[in-house]
């Protein structure tokens, strides 16, 4: 389906894929974009557009797709945007074409369920110590990328030539980024936040109001700082694009579909049918498993992150959810927060 071989090639065409493969493309440098689904390469090709995801956002020039995964690997910059549980299928796959010169970056969020690890140390364990590695995170909507509204993120490596590479690779006159050399909490905060969402989505459809959502914010951050500490982390990297600005965005607009669970759950439903009616993953229902059995493993007081897992996995009527939350002990807020000791 191509000719000229890029430098970069995006796996994944959801929504969050196919935007970062338009955003990548805008600079006129050519981009390959690979999606697995048999019939999407074809589909893609012909109609120069994702209608499934983002119908209104076409295809820059330098944006070609490749059916062939192989052939995408000649690319030196290989860019993994698939959902946590398919990351490590996904790795598995690159490894069987890994070349000396290749640097391996992703946009998925999340813990590994059945291992609770961040997506970098399932990086090193499935392609080792070789390859660079990076991660891009930040409060982006993949619709507002791909119209190409100001937007920003943080782009951490394990290199900081391959940060800066990638960080100037995917610039642009309305897309700013940052560089980090804290995986960990870049990754943290990516997750975290998605389980966050889910209770601001449940406060907000009960009507909890402003005051409820911004105590969950912010003793969410308090939250996901511990977490993140815990897991070695720099507590810094919490307060930028990646910590703060994703958990806010996540929690406070409609586009985020871990929010829109939380809405559908207030509402009464089940998580399969507003799953179902997303359309998406909801990567807050795998993450609060995940979180959950992570900070039980560190002995990190998680408070709300544990109350959204008992609504979801446990059966925990929200009604009990809040008051068990309301009704913890009084404690100072100035200590530090982000002590794996410390409760919200």
């Amino acid at each position: 389906m191509t000719t000229t071989t890029p430098d970069i090639a995006v796996f994944g065409a959801g929504s969050w894929g196919t935007a970062l493969a338009i955003q990548l493309a805008r600079g006129g440098r050519a981009t390959w974009l690979w999606g697995r689904a048999a019939d999407e390469p074809e589909r893609l090709a012909r109609e120069r557009r994702n209608q499934r995801y983002l119908p209104d956002a076409e295809f820059p020039a330098a944006l070609q797709i490749e059916a062939d995964f192989d052939r995408a690997l000649t690319s030196r910059d290989l860019l993994i945007v698939v959902p946590s549980h398919a990351f490590r299928v996904v790795l598995t796959q690159v490894r069987e074409g890994l070349r000396p010169d290749h640097r391996v970056a992703w946009a998925t969020k999340g813990f590994e369920q059945d291992t609770g690890m961040l997506p970098h140390q399932v990086a090193r364990d499935v392609l080792g110590d070789g390859p660079p590695l990076a991660v891009l995170s930040g409060p982006t909507f993949a619709t507002e990328v791909g119209a190409g509204l100001p937007t920003a993120l943080t782009v951490a490596a394990t290199h900081p030539e391959f940060a800066a590479a990638m960080a100037e690779r995917i610039a642009g006159p309305t897309f700013r980024t940052y560089t980090s050399q804290d995986l960990a909490g870049v990754e943290v905060g990516g997750a975290v936040k998605n389980v966050l969402a889910i209770a601001a989505g449940l406060s907000d459809g009960l009507g909890y109001g402003a005051n409820t959502r911004i105590a969950l914010i912010s003793r969410g951050l308090a939250e996901m700082c511990r977490l993140g500490v815990a897991l070695g982390a720099q507590l810094e990297t919490f307060m930028g694009l990646s910590g703060m600005g994703d958990l806010v965005l996540t929690c406070t607009d409609n586009q985020s579909r871990n929010r829109r669970m939380g809405l559908g759950l207030a509402a009464g439903r089940a998580v399969d049918d507003v799953a179902a009616e997303i359309g998406q993953v909801v990567e807050g229902v795998y993450a609060a498993r995940a979180v959950h059995g992570v900070a039980a493993k560190l002995g990190v007081e998680m408070p709300i992150c544990q109350q959204v897992y008992r609504i979801l996995y446990e059966e925990l009527p929200v009604s009990d959810a809040v008051t068990e939350l309301l009704n913890r002990e009084l404690r100072e807020e100035a200590d530090p927060a982000w002590a794996p000791s410390a409760g919200s």
